[in-house]
């Protein structure tokens, strides 16, 4: 396995953080924003991307507020999905930690640019 980079990427979305939890979690929320399709069995994640399977399964989780993928063909890379929501303002942002090897860097950024965008439409953010 080759170095990987761990990225972290913040994106503003207009939703509350009991909205938008369950698309961090729950399969079928997953699969309208993050996956091609996403299947859940025994605690183990398969996210499917152009027929290709990765599979995952939930290292940490709190509530309304984050949940840490840990990738079991990957290992020990993971990805966490972070809810932060300002005490003044209210305003929502979702931190990423990614892990990407440097020469996928610009690619993976724009897939969750793009990743981001969809869940925003799928939300009405």
């Amino acid at each position: 396995m080759s170095e990987k980079t761990k990225i972290q990427l913040e994106y503003m979305i207009n939703s509350s953080p009991r909205i938008l939890y369950p698309f961090l979690v729950e399969p079928n929320e997953l699969a309208q924003w993050f996956a091609d399709d996403v299947n859940y069995h025994d605690g183990i994640y398969e996210f499917i991307w152009d027929n290709e399977s990765h599979r995952a399964k939930i290292a940490a989780v709190k509530e309304n507020k984050s949940v840490k993928f840990k990738w079991l063909d990957d290992e020990p890379n993971y990805f966490e999905l972070e809810i932060n929501q300002d005490e003044l303002t209210n305003d929502v942002s979702l931190s990423i930690v990614d892990f990407v090897k440097d020469e996928d860097l610009e690619e993976r950024k724009k897939i969750w640019n793009n990743s981001i965008s969809y869940l925003q439409s799928v939300i009405g953010a």
